[in-house]
């Protein structure tokens, strides 16, 4: 399965590196996700920032944290991946790299949309089910 049948009408949020831990936290309760991709324009990225981001900045900087940007925490160095990936390749980069969300860019390095693990799982489970349905169908007719 393409990657771009799970991101047909699925928004991808936004944030700017300047924004505030505060904004960032805020975001991610509000749009209900793990992660935003930092993007200054919304169209090319920056970088990504999710909540382990925000957790792994709090020991020993708590105190500073709230006068921190999204641009001091964010990853820099983003695995993407054009709409033609398929599933069974998102899901093999996202155990080896231990990473949750990954941005779906065009030929141009546009911004489309993001694929959480959470869309992935549910992806290869769907088709999963479709072929035992379908072995189930060819083995009892």
């Amino acid at each position: 399965m393409k990657i771009t049948s799970l991101i047909s009408g699925k928004r991808v949020e936004t944030i700017s590196p300047s924004a505030s831990v505060h904004d960032l936290v805020n975001a991610l309760h509000t749009h209900q996700v793990g992660a935003l991709v930092v993007s200054a324009d919304g169209n090319r990225i920056d970088g990504i920032v999710s909540e382990r981001d925000v957790v792994r900045a709090m020991p020993g900087n708590l105190h500073e944290l709230i006068n921190m940007h999204v641009r001091d925490l964010m990853t820099i160095d983003v695995v993407s991946c054009g709409p033609d990936a398929t599933v069974a390749e998102l899901m093999t980069i996202m155990t080896e790299r231990r990473i949750r969300h990954i941005p779906v860019v065009s030929k141009e390095g546009k911004l489309l949309s993001i694929v959480s693990i959470g869309d992935v799982v549910k992806a290869h489970i769907e088709e999963i089910e479709a072929e035992r349905s379908a072995l189930k169908d060819y083995v009892t007719n």
